[in-house]
């Protein structure tokens, strides 16, 4: 399964483009997306612009995204994901 996360471009230099995604900034390549421009919401998926998204749809997916990582925490007891974002060092065998 593939997923793309969405984000939105806030500064273009050539053909990589600096992105926020949620709330994080990520250097990323427009190469298969060369339209887009400094506020579109794109698509990307392994560091590439794949395509140009309406804001709600990607306010959209965040929600979705936030979504999966709820159920993981619920799904999942003892993965460690929990642990992890308690700040339980990683020798713990807990994710960190």
């Amino acid at each position: 399964m593939c997923l793309a996360i969405p984000g939105t471009i806030v500064q273009i230099d050539g053909s990589d483009a600096t992105l926020d995604m949620l709330g994080v900034r990520r250097l990323i390549s427009l190469a298969l997306t060369p339209e887009a421009k400094v506020g579109d919401w794109v698509l990307v998926h392994a560091g590439f612009s794949i395509q140009i998204v309406d804001e709600q749809e990607a306010r959209q997916t965040i929600e979705l995204v936030r979504e999966l990582d709820e159920l993981a925490r619920e799904d999942m007891p003892g993965s460690g994901i929990e642990e992890a974002d308690q700040g339980a060092p990683a020798s713990e065998g807990n994710l960190a």
